[in-house]
């Protein structure tokens, strides 16, 4: 079997909007042979290339036609493929924690990787380097919870805003959110030390 042929037959045994990355075809043939290959299988349709080195099996809906992977979707294959972290920030974090219902058109990462842009569509994902230490949160929740707060900036936290926040840290891993705690800046370790003290966090 030839190298495409496999390749093929791996592709179709994902479900699809599946993303796909030339690494998780590594051993089926050399790298220029899979280049090559989903070269070819985008030509042909099999596949749509979202972003440099970033394909997805197209999801087809009977309404709308092809749905393309979202922003968020392709930053995570990005971190994955690249071994990097990241983190969102600002009017992202707000966002994917129902604090703000504006959909940024800017994904705004911070990474240990190397500082780049990549289009997604209409939308832009972009990795901004930054310190190790920015890095070191563990929970998922709380490190954008961390970073929704610097957005909305110290004394200006509403209320209603507090309490989202200390509603979704309870659905946080408790061991994560006090490693995490230590990590922010002391007007936020405040804010975020309530749901510790609210019950179970």
């Amino acid at each position: 079997m030839s190298v495409e042929s496999k390749i093929v037959e791996q592709i179709k045994a994902l479900p699809a909007g599946e993303l796909l990355l030339p690494a998780d075809f590594r051993e089926l043939g050399s790298s220029e042979a899979v280049r090559l290959s989903l070269f070819r299988l985008e030509k042909e349709g099999v596949i749509v290339r979202v972003a440099q080195g970033i394909y997805v099996r197209p999801q087809i809906s009977k309404l709308i036609g092809p749905l393309t992977p979202s922003a968020e979707e392709v930053a995570e294959a990005i971190a994955k493929r690249d071994r990097i972290r990241i983190v969102p920030t600002g009017s992202y974090a707000l966002n994917a924690l129902g604090l703000s219902a504006q959909v940024p058109m800017n994904i705004v990462l911070l990474t240990d990787g190397s500082p780049r842009e990549i289009k997604v569509g209409k939308r832009t994902i972009k990795f901004k380097k930054t310190t190790p230490k920015n890095l070191l949160a563990k929970g998922k929740i709380s490190r954008l919870v961390i970073q929704a707060l610097k957005e909305i900036g110290n004394g200006n936290v509403k209320e209603a805003e507090e309490q989202k926040i200390l509603e979704v840290l309870k659905k946080e891993n408790v061991k994560d959110l006090k490693h995490d705690i230590a990590l922010a800046p002391v007007w936020i370790q405040k804010i975020m030390n309530k749901a510790l003290t609210h019950g179970k966090a």
